[in-house]
């Protein structure tokens, strides 16, 4: 009598491993999708904080006021340049449009994150905020 040796796996076998792949895959897709996520409104919050310091130092250096008709600059503090590059890099994240609203002496700037709002505004606030800042308004709260 021959003895045969078989050698190899079995087509069960084959399809069990694939799927134990599969799944492991869709588990760490969906892992990585949401730190994605996270590190996008990360990136925006820390772009909407640099706002912040920005607009101090524009209010220092432009005669104590943040509108542009008060100040030495015609753009106002929402549309030095600055500022503008770093609304730039908060819109890059696909998330929401950013809002910049400034008054003689007040302003906010807020955008729309991947899990809620931030705003920050001329009384140093930073955080999040129930709604998107609306147009016109110059504090967060």
């Amino acid at each position: 009598m021959k003895k045969t040796l078989q050698r190899g796996f079995t087509l069960i076998e084959l399809l069990v491993v694939i799927a134990i792949i599969g799944i492991l895959a869709a588990v760490v897709l969906a892992s990585l999708n949401d730190a994605r996520s996270g590190g996008k409104d990360a990136s925006a919050k820390g772009s909407m904080t640099s706002i912040r310091n920005q607009a101090e130092l524009y209010y220092n250096n432009n005669s104590y006021a943040y509108d542009a008709d008060n100040t030495d600059n015609d753009n106002g503090v929402c549309g030095d340049s600055d500022i503008a590059n770093l609304i730039t890099a908060v819109d890059a994240n696909d998330a929401g449009t950013p809002v910049c609203n400034e008054s003689d002496t007040a302003y906010a700037a807020g955008t729309t994150l991947n899990a809620g709002f931030f705003c920050v505004d001329s009384t140093g606030y930073a955080g999040d905020t129930g709604a998107v800042l609306a147009n016109g308004d110059v504090t967060c709260n």
